[in-house]
């Protein structure tokens, strides 16, 4: 039966009459626009595949963002270092020296063995000037000493490790102490005179004696511990210790011993002839 129909409508196309021709246009417009259910499926195929290269057009530039935006975080990161870097050398150009004393800046190194509990390396030696005892500081305070030398690297006893020991001044009473060492940030602090005169706050600067530390170096302020002992809250910021400046004094005689803390009254000559001559 469908071929047969389709043969009939095969055959009425097929005839060249006006009669025929006024039939088909009829039939024309009476079937082909009841037909559009026909083309439903059509066109939403045709939308899915426009919104799925939709989709990967879009997923693609997502792709391309995430990557962007892991290179911004890791370019801010970096932009973060160089800021703090930058920070600390501008505080460490604003601390004023005494203007007898040079200094030399040196990076802070990873220091994974040590003979002291708390030390650090500095990637400046003998080579830049650098000799055992002198001072170094950060761009707040006092950080420690220079114990141990070498070409290019030299070590720094912090003021917090038990092996230190420090002659300060206190101020505004001037009472002489000594700050020693406990491997805490708040080391203790031993005076010999009247305690009434200190009070918490009070600032702590070195005193020069021993002729091994400049004077007046801000150390610290007087801070009370919880058993009552008067400790130094340190200046220094020893949780982000980047770059140390080394004080050149060429007052401070020669060190011999790497861990000698006060450096021995010169002997003048005729003393020493003297004294030789005596023996």
């Amino acid at each position: 039966m469908l071929v047969v129909v389709l043969l009939a409508i095969f055959g009425l196309w097929r005839i060249d009459n006006p009669r025929v021709e006024r039939f088909r246009a009829t039939m024309v417009d009476k079937i082909v626009p009841s037909f559009d259910w026909a083309l439903v499926p059509v066109t939403r195929v045709t939308r899915m595949v426009d919104d799925f290269q939709s989709y990967s057009r879009i997923y693609e530039q997502n792709q391309e963002l995430r990557r962007e935006l892991q290179q911004l975080k890791s370019w801010r990161e970096a932009a973060l270092q160089l800021e703090q870097e930058n920070a600390r050398l501008l505080d460490l150009n604003k601390v004023r020296l005494n203007a007898r004393l040079t200094f030399v800046t040196g990076v802070v190194l990873t220091d994974n063995g040590s003979p002291f509990r708390r030390s650090v390396l500095l990637n400046v030696g003998s080579r830049d000037g650098v000799r055992d005892g002198w001072a170094t500081m950060d761009g707040l305070g006092l950080v420690g000493r220079i114990s141990g030398v070498g070409e290019r690297t030299s070590r720094v006893i912090l003021l917090t490790d038990s092996n230190s020991r420090v002659p300060v001044s206190i101020q505004p009473s001037g009472q002489k102490a000594l700050l020693v060492g406990d491997n805490t940030l708040a080391p203790p602090v031993d005076i010999a005179d009247n305690l009434e005169d200190v009070r918490p706050g009070d600032r702590v600067v070195t005193s020069g004696d021993g002729k091994v530390f400049p004077a007046d170096v801000l150390v610290g302020q007087i801070a009370q511990g919880p058993n009552g002992r008067l400790r130094v809250k340190l200046a220094a910021d020893y949780g982000r210790l980047e770059f140390l400046r080394v004080l050149r004094n060429p007052e401070t005689p020669a060190i011999a011993s790497t861990g000698a803390l006060i450096a021995p009254d010169e002997i003048p000559v005729s003393e020493a002839t003297a004294e030789a001559s005596d023996g």
